[in-house]
């Protein structure tokens, strides 16, 4: 579990369930909600919901708490709540440089910001970096109100960690790329330090495509060698992949291992899909 997690903690009136851990992602594009029984280590509950077009915070909250209302199974209290914030609002400082009093200036450079955004940050232990970004707040006092005390973190800070501990990678060039609707990250390694991790929003095949090619151009890594998983939304015989596969010789979807097990509603179809949110606890 990455460092520098934040609880919000509250004083909670609900005897809470001290045996299954929630997971939740929010992303403007959509959710996706977890359920880990810790005593029979087995996902009890996977589902994600895509949105038609992207929403903003306020529509979010909005479909958040119609979908919590519509399944009984998030309406129980739990040992741990993790919100997943989803989002291009981050940027990565090395933790030596690291000043908190300048959050707002490191991400005035890549990130629209306003004056009222609350900022936050994870310490990555992985490659003693740190991770600020902005979460939002109107769903982080909705969590608060509903399940008590909770953790959060970003998604980039899940990715990273999980790649650069747990993933047998080799020595040489890989980079993951985890997409979602409109949106996807790209993570770049070699010889198992972090080169890049940065995110883009996309409306095309042909824009994820132009993003990946001048990654590798930039990061000089020949298409020709380097390895390239994919993760997310994306399918072995989706258009995507195959206009990918045309320019990276060694492309495949990362078919990661887990050490829990899947109920028999909750096992995934593709465990690719869901990488982040399974990788959270």
């Amino acid at each position: 579990m990455a460092t520098g997690q934040k609880i919000i903690q509250k004083s909670n009136r609900l005897n809470r369930n001290q045996t299954k851990d929630l997971s939740i992602q929010i992303s403007l594009s959509g959710l996706s909600f977890c359920i880990l029984n810790r005593d029979t280590n087995t996902i009890e509950l996977l589902k994600y919901q895509a949105f038609e077009k992207k929403r903003n915070p306020i529509e979010l909250l909005e479909s958040l708490k119609k979908t919590i209302s519509s399944y009984p199974e998030l309406s129980q209290s739990f040992a741990l709540v993790t919100v997943i914030y989803q989002n291009e609002l981050s940027a990565l400082v090395p933790k030596a440089y690291f000043d908190e009093e300048q959050m707002a200036n490191y991400l005035k450079f890549n990130s629209k910001i306003l004056a009222s955004d609350f900022i936050s940050y994870d310490e990555i232990a992985a490659n003693e970096s740190v991770n600020v970004y902005v979460p939002y707040m109107n769903i982080s006092n909705f969590i608060f109100d509903t399940y008590g005390a909770f953790e959060y973190k970003h998604a980039a800070t899940i990715l990273i960690d999980t790649v650069l501990r747990k993933e047998a990678i080799d020595d040489g060039a890989t980079v993951f790329v985890n997409l979602k609707p409109n949106y996807f990250e790209l993570i770049a390694v070699k010889e198992r330090q972090l080169l890049l991790c940065n995110s883009f929003e996309y409306f095309t095949n042909e824009d994820v495509l132009y993003y990946l090619m001048f990654a590798l151009e930039q990061l000089r890594l020949s298409p020709e060698s380097v390895k390239l998983k994919l993760t997310g939304q994306i399918t072995k015989d989706a258009a995507l992949f195959e206009m990918i596969y045309t320019y990276v010789r060694f492309v495949e979807l990362h078919e990661p291992t887990y050490t829990f097990g899947f109920s028999d509603s909750a096992k995934p179809v593709q465990a690719h899909q869901s990488y982040i949110i399974l990788n959270s606890f």
